[in-house]
Formats: C-alpha cells, sequence, structure tokens
C-alpha cells in the first residue's frame, strides 16, 4: 500500500490512534512510550502491512520540525533555579562528554574489524560519522522518560540530565554535518575548521535564541490578541521561525529554540497555562508523529544484516564509552560515584541519532544505508535495555525520591502577573491543636485560605469552618511574604 491524498488523513489517524492505545498497554509492563511507537510504524511498515514510506527527505523535514517544537517545551519546562547549580556539570557533559564518546566509539568501530571476525570495513571519517550521529543522549527520550516515570532524583540528577539532553543535540548535529561535508568534498580532516565551526554555530544559536526568547516573552506580554487560544499558536510560530532565521545566519537552531524555551519558562508570560497547555499536546503529538515516521522509513529486515555489528557498538556504548565520557567530564566536580554510575547508564538513545543518521543518506555517501541501520539498531537497544531499566537502577543506587509535586490538588493557577503563589497545607492533629475552627489558624499576615478539600469535595471556607485532620488548604499569598 502506498501513500495517497485520499487516504493519508484515514492512515495517520489510524496510526496515531494505534500508537496510543499500545502505549496504554506498554506502559503497564515499564515499557518506553517511544519504543512502542517506533515499533507501530515498523509494524505498518513495508515488512509489516505494507505501508511504503521510503522518504528519507519527508523524514528528516518531520523530524526537524518535531525536535525543535521538544527541546523548546523541553527549555520551557527547565526551571533556571534547578539548572543553576548543575550548569557547568550539565554543560560539560553536553559537548566535552560528546567528543569523547564520538572519539572513543569512533576509533572502536574502525578497528573493529581488525579485533574480531566482523567485516564493517568503514574508513576513519566514515567511523567518526557513524559515532557522531549516536554520540549525544536524545532529547525526546530523556524529557519523555523523566516525566512519565514518576520519580525524584537526587543530587540534583534530574535538570543535569534534562539540560544535557536538551543542550547536547547542537553539538552531535554540528559534528554530524561537519563530518558528512568533509566526506562528499574529499576534504582532509581540520580540527581547527571543526572546532571554529563548532564554537561559531553553538555562539550564534545560543545568541540568537535568547535574543528570540526576550522578544517572544515581550511580544505576548504587550500584544493584546482578541481571543486567548492565539497566544500558543503565537509562540509555536515563533519556534519554527526562530530555528530557521538562526540557521539562515550559520547558527544551530536546536540550540536556539531550546535556549528560547529556557528564556521563555523562566520570564513572566501572559497566558502561561494556555500556552502550556497546548506545548504539551502538540509535543505528544509531534513525538508520535516523528517516531512512526522513522519506524515506517526502516526496513526490519535489512537490520538483520547488521545486527551483530550494532549490538556490539550499541553496548561499548552503554558499558565503556559513554561512562568513560561521564567520568572524566564530571571528575572537577564533588558528584558522588552512585549518581555518576546513575548518568552514564541514562545515556538514551531515541529519534535524533536516526534523524542525523538521514543526513549521510540523502548526501548519497557510500555505506550511508548500511550506517542508517546500525544507528536504527542501537537506538532500538537502548531504548529496551535502558529506558526499561531506568526506575529499577534509581532505586537500585539508592537515588530514587518521592516526585517534586507540580501544581496543586485544586487544579487551579495564577497568572504571572499577579505576583502571588498558592501552597498547600495538609492539617494534622497537631496543626488543629489550638482549634478546629479556620479563625483559629494562625497564618502569616496576607495569606488567605481560598478553598478547603476534604476527601473528594471542596469547600468555600469562612472563619466558623470545622477543620478536621487530613483536610488540605489552599492558600494565596504575596510571593514577597510567602
Amino acid at each position: 500500500m502506498t501513500f495517497t491524498p485520499e487516504n493519508i488523513f484515514f492512515l495517520g489517524a489510524v496510526l496515531i490512534f494505534a500508537s496510543i492505545v499500545i502505549s496504554k498497554w506498554g506502559y503497564r509492563f515499564g515499557v518506553p512510550t517511544l519504543l512502542l511507537f517506533l515499533f507501530t510504524g515498523m509494524l505498518f511498515g513495508s515488512d509489516g502491512l505494507g505501508l511504503e514510506f521510503h522518504s528519507h527527505e519527508d523524514a528528516q523535514l518531520i523530524g526537524m520540525l518535531s525536535l525543535s517544537v521538544i527541546l523548546f517545551s523541553g527549555g520551557m519546562d527547565t526551571k533556571r533555579r534547578d539548572i543553576e547549580l548543575v550548569a557547568t556539570q550539565g554543560l560539560m557533559l553536553s559537548t566535552v562528554g560528546v567528543l569523547i564518546t564520538t572519539g572513543i566509539t569512533g576509533l572502536l568501530i574502525y578497528y573493529l574489524s581488525e579485533w574480531t571476525q566482523l567485516d564493517i570495513g568503514l574508513t576513519l571519517p566514515m567511523s567518526m560519522l557513524l559515532a557522531a550521529t549516536v554520540s549525544s543522549t536524545d532529547s525526546a527520550s530523556v524529557f519523555n522518560l523523566l516525566r512519565t516515570q514518576h520519580i525524584g532524583l537526587k543530587h540534583n540528577l534530574r535538570p543535569m540530565l534534562e539540560l544535557e539532553s536538551g543542550s547536547n543535540d547542537p553539538m552531535a548535529y554540528v559534528l554530524t554535518i561537519a563530518l558528512v561535508d568533509m566526506i562528499v568534498t574529499a576534504g582532509e580532516f581540520s580540527g581547527m575548521t571543526l572546532a571554529t565551526k563548532i564554537v561559531g554555530q553553538l555562539a550564534v544559536g545560543g545568541l540568537l535564541g535568547y535574543l528570540g526568547g526576550r522578544l517572544l516573552v515581550w511580544i505576548v506580554n504587550h500584544i493584546n490578541l482578541p481571543n486567548p487560544s492565539l497566544y500558543p499558536i503565537l509562540v509555536l510560530c515563533s519556534i519554527l521561525i526562530t530555528f530557521t532565521f538562526t540557521d539562515m545566519f550559520q547558527g544551530n537552531g536546536y540550540l536556539a529554540v531550546y535556549v528560547t524555551g529556557l528564556v521563555v519558562g523562566n520570564s513572566r508570560l501572559s497566558y502561561r497555562r494556555e500556552t502550556n497547555t497546548f506545548m504539551q499536546g502538540i509535543t505528544w503529538l509531534l513525538q508520535i508523529v516523528m517516531f512512526l515516521t522513522l519506524g515506517l522509513l526502516v526496513n526490519p529486515k535489512e537490520m538483520l544484516n547488521v545486527l551483530l555489528v550494532a549490538v556490539s557498538i550499541g553496548l561499548f556504548m552503554m558499558f565503556v564509552a559513554r561512562p568513560i565520557a561521564v567520568f572524566l567530564c564530571l571528575q572537577p566536580f564533588r558528584v558522588p560515584f552512585k549518581a555518576k554510575v546513575f548518568l552514564s547508564w541514562v545515556g538514551l538513545r531515541g529519534a535524533v541519532p536516526i534523524i542525523f543518521a538521514t543526513y549521510p543518506v540523502i548526501a548519497g555517501i557510500e555505506d550511508a544505508d548500511f550506517l542508517f541501520n546500525v544507528v536504527f539498531v542501537i537506538t532500538l537497544l537502548s531504548l529496551a535495555l535502558q529506558g526499561t531499566t531506568i526506575t529499577a537502577a534509581a532505586h537500585w543506587l539508592g537515588l530514587a525520591t518521592e516526585e517534586e509535586k507540580i501544581g496543586n490538588d485544586f487544579g487551579i493557577e495564577l497568572p504571572d502577573e499577579l505576583e502571588s503563589k498558592l501552597s498547600e497545607l495538609k492539617l494534622s492533629e497537631e496543626s488543629l491543636s489550638g482549634g478546629n475552627q479556620l479563625k483559629d489558624m494562625h497564618f502569616p499576615q496576607g495569606t488567605l485560605v481560598m478553598m478547603v478539600k476534604r476527601g473528594n469535595s471542596f469547600i468555600v471556607p469562612n472563619g466558623q469552618l470545622e477543620l478536621k485532620v487530613g483536610d488540605i488548604l489552599l492558600t494565596i499569598a504575596n510571593e514577597q511574604m510567602a
């Protein structure tokens, strides 16, 4: 079966619907939802139910669009106060860590056929290109897993992982594009040229991302649109404009949209609740579409020919290359040993390496199809082995904590411009020792009790309300007093 204008909407809806239903059952067994989306695409593909999709160009376009929004959303959800203490460590992992991982893995690939019976036959530049495509942790996979596993992590590991995964894709992208250009032009490898390109792209991307974020915040807060639903759409359009504009000036668009998300997420923003809700929905949709597309693109039969090679490289990255990079990058910092072990294990690969692997194919490089299939198998291995054991690893290493609560039990949020803070207080016997009425409670001046939750009931209180142990009070106070 082939895609036609008459059936593409129907087939697309069926694929997305099936992915969501399948992910519900997989979640019960701890299987990463993104892995199930990949499998769903493979199930409906040419070796499955017969849907024909072989356009690497279209897959790359869908991946670029999806990844831009995912990175912005991840940046928007990352709070500055959380990453300030781990910014240096996270950036070391996302830059130097990617370089170390690429170098070690590239050398392994190059010498693998000499050390073993595996006949890979890749040149050193091609070996480095293969390593570069899988050198970064995938932001979509990491953001998704950390939000769905419902666990907290000690030693600021969660913000460190989110910062690393959100900012290391640009480094891997620069390495991939530079190596592709070098192979296509048959140019000699120049470390200085590569370093200059990396620094230039990251500098331009970071600067334009910051400026774009400040401009977007100003526009959202000052423009007066007739319908609040238009604000999230305005933000979405700004993401795509920022990515494209940065690319026009030879900057790194992925870094730009991530920085834009950081700026927007840590600034006062009108209609934040509507924007957050919209971005969460569109991010999930694009993740599903991206993984489905990549699942349709691959030919499972071809993966069998590279299975042994890909598994060997994947296991080497998990147990050797990634741990070496993590321990070397974090050596100057006081990070506990168990935390380093956990960071070494959460080097998840996902859609990003597969998207990067389309660049050599589109460029017409010899052995590019071999590279693409190897990257796909490594991704499946990483999601299946690492993605399903994150929670177990955190508990085994004693790093798991109770997840920090987001929002409140009342489903109420305040606009940023009110400069007020909502808090919850669960009453105990000690809390009611001075009396069981609201007027007997001693709150700081300027604090008001808005609502009381008792079981599944909500009560608008007055001073004579009799309180009970287990009641949850929702209070509001000025942020300066809270």
